[in-house]
């Protein structure tokens, strides 16, 4: 059946670039199922390449970026680059990663010094110095270590430790048996990766450290414990810690990096530490060595030979994510010096692929954005006038970063060696990375730096710093295009800027006021009733079946939805109050509010596998690209009167089941 909107034939002369119309699905009504009407000609054009586990949107602007990126790269080997320079570290990155002949020659070669010292250790204060030592190089562990932002003195950079060391990266994965499966696959990753290293007895080594796993997974935080920005606050000093979990030595782990004497450490999941504690002391030390020891051999993987690389492919990629086939290995090469040398790769990128224009345009839209978001707030029926003061001083107060850096990071004294190894020099340059944040540590927090590269297609809000931060790389079709019409903007770059504002307001970025800092701005009655709000938007996506028997996770994915709902309410009345008063002709058959919703719809467009969905349910904030689209939209009556939908249809939510927070 033809949609009563499928008369694109209709559209006006002359008028702006508006929708891709090859990318809907007009034999769908918006009526029934608005995410396939919008994005269902854009599946069927994207069928899922056999590399990949879920393809969108966003990942067709990675890979126009990464061939971008390549052409670069290429261009960048033919050239005599002076030693020591930027160009020289990119160059051969980049050429030793593409150099598999000389890896499969050396097989495990570059990592059996390290497996030497794991075996070699004899008493538990070898081993937690030993851990340190490997974190040193950006190896984990049973917990990990870095300096951040004190939350609650924002202006200062702190020691945090959390926990960690599962593998597999979430506890759910070891303790619920529809997991099984996938436990097995591990388990044979672990043996099979052992096995290469040319470790013997891997399958009795890896048993060992499943048994230490699942130990860790008894006593870890849920994920959405750990979304509880309170409850991960505990600050303590270095010689608390050591009395209260002799088990941790903690004084011998800080010990290599000379840390071993803080007065303010923030421990994120206490419990947990009463766990380890007690297991770092009862558990048999060959026990906690074959531990680190496949953990480690494990996450070398990707620097060593075909054979480690397949091993890790083909678990991660294969069985968690559904892939068919390997990345070429061109990306697999271009990806090492675009994540190591992050910025250096950004400034030629921006140089080349971004127009100084797109960031002029960016910052009316920003400032539209946050002028529809102040109306909003001062609008609020839910929210007292004294918590509208403090919210607007935070939103005047939001620092915007728009394409690159003002500053860019200086990688001087990364050394990227040709005549070492690939795996040294990756090794080495980890190594650089920890050691530059460490150099933080008590140092007064640099709020120019950056979270992102210019080149990474993503955008984010950080509430110690009250940023919101759009790389260069975003602002590509569809989020972004200026050419295009106001309401193909606002819906669709539009959104994502709403989003982030609205990350300064969700129920982790509500918790920090204007300076960054972890504060109640809040009276008790319009936090009650904001977590109301919340809570009514958990029951909205934990209804969602994913698969059969899987649902949705609305509590963990709370802080993105509420992003997302709050970037299409700000962004829809920027739209509305950036075409007021002039004509809306319809483009390609569409009104400003039905492009504006198409528009959103579209940069959401996506082909998953089963496997990926699952997987992705349970280790990402996100929720998934058909959720953030038709379960968002129902809550909004400006999306039933742009396609007409009534009560009755499948689209439609009845006023007093829909939420209107921000």
């Amino acid at each position: 059946m033809l949609s009563f909107l499928a008369f694109a034939a209709c559209a006006p002369k002359n008028t702006p670039p508006a929708l891709d119309m090859t990318s809907l699905d007009l034999t769908t009504s918006p009526k029934v199922d608005f995410y396939q009407y919008a994005t269902g000609g854009w599946q069927a054009n994207n069928p899922l390449r056999p590399e990949f586990s879920r393809y969108g949107s966003f990942d067709a602007i990675r890979e126009r970026t990464q061939e971008n990126l390549n052409a670069l790269f290429e261009s960048m080997i033919t050239l005599e680059a002076k030693p020591g320079s930027v160009n020289q570290k990119i160059s051969d990155l980049y050429k030793m990663a593409l150099d598999s002949t000389t890896r499969n020659a050396l097989g495990a070669e570059p990592i059996r010094p390290y497996i030497a010292k794991i075996q070699a250790v004899q008493t538990r204060d070898q081993l937690a110095t030993l851990m340190g030592e490997m974190a040193l190089y950006g190896d984990g562990g049973f917990f990990g270590t870095g300096v951040e932002a004190d939350l609650a003195n924002s202006d200062v950079q702190v020691l945090y430790m959390g926990q960690g060391g599962l593998g597999m990266g979430d506890r759910d994965y070891y303790l619920k048996e529809e997991n099984k499966a996938l436990y097995d696959g591990y388990q044979a990753l672990l043996v099979k990766a052992l096995t290469l290293a040319g470790i013997e007895d891997a399958q009795t080594l890896a048993q060992k450290d499943l048994d230490v796993e699942n130990a860790l997974a008894k006593i870890s935080w849920t994920r959405e414990q750990n979304r509880n920005m309170q409850a991960i606050y505990n600050p303590m000093s270095s010689k608390d810690i050591q009395t209260r979990w002799p088990g941790l030595r903690f004084d011998k782990y800080c010990a290599p990096a000379g840390i071993s004497d803080q007065e303010k450490v923030i421990v994120q999941q206490p419990s947990y530490f009463d766990g380890l504690s007690a297991i770092l002391e009862k558990c048999d030390l060959e026990d906690l060595k074959a531990y680190i020891l496949c953990q480690y051999v494990k996450d070398q993987c990707s620097a060593l030979s075909d054979d480690f690389y397949t091993a890790s492919w083909e678990f991660f990629s294969h069985q968690m994510g559904g892939a068919k086939e390997q990345q070429p290995r061109w990306k697999r090469a271009m990806s090492v010096p675009n994540s190591l040398l992050g910025e250096a790769v950004g400034e030629m990128y921006v140089e080349r692929y971004f127009p100084e224009s797109s960031k002029q345009k960016m910052v009316t839209l920003v400032e539209n954005l946050r002028t529809a978001l102040g109306e909003h707030i001062d609008a609020l029926e839910w929210m007292s006038d004294s918590t509208k003061v403090r919210a607007r001083e935070k939103l005047a107060a939001f620092t915007v970063k728009i394409g690159y850096p003002d500053k860019w990071k200086d990688y001087s004294t990364l050394e990227i060696n040709p005549e070492n190894s690939y795996y040294e020099n990756l090794r080495n340059a980890s190594a650089w990375y920890v050691k530059d944040n460490l150099s933080k540590l008590g140092k007064p927090t640099d709020k120019t730096e950056w979270g992102m590269t210019p080149q990474t297609v993503n955008a984010y809000y950080n509430p110690t710093t009250n940023e919101i931060c759009f790389p260069a790389a975003i602002l590509q079709k569809p989020f972004f295009d200026p050419d295009a019409d106001d309401p193909v903007n606002y819906g669709g770059i539009g959104v994502v800027i709403g989003h982030e504002m609205s990350h300064g307001f969700d129920d982790q970025g509500s918790m920090f006021d204007a300076s960054g800092n972890m504060v109640n701005w809040w009276t008790a009655d319009d936090k009650a009733k904001f977590d109301a709000l919340g809570d009514k938007l958990v029951a909205q996506f934990d209804e969602v079946e994913i698969l059969p028997g899987v649902k949705a996770n609305g509590r963990y994915t709370l802080g993105e939805n509420i992003g997302d709902h709050g970037g299409i309410s700000i962004a829809y009345s920027a739209m509305e109050n950036a075409i007021r008063g002039k004509k809306d002709p319809k483009i390609d058959g569409f009104t400003a509010p039905q492009r504006f919703f198409l528009s959103y719809a579209a940069i959401w467009a996506q082909n998953i596998t089963d496997q990926e969905k699952a997987r992705l349910t349970n280790l990402d904030v996100h929720s998934l690209a058909v959720n953030r689209v038709n379960v968002s939209v129902r809550n909004f009556q400006t999306f039933f009167d742009a396609f007409d939908i009534q009560e009755g249809d499948p689209m439609f939510r009845p006023e007093e089941e829909r939420v209107h927070i921000w």
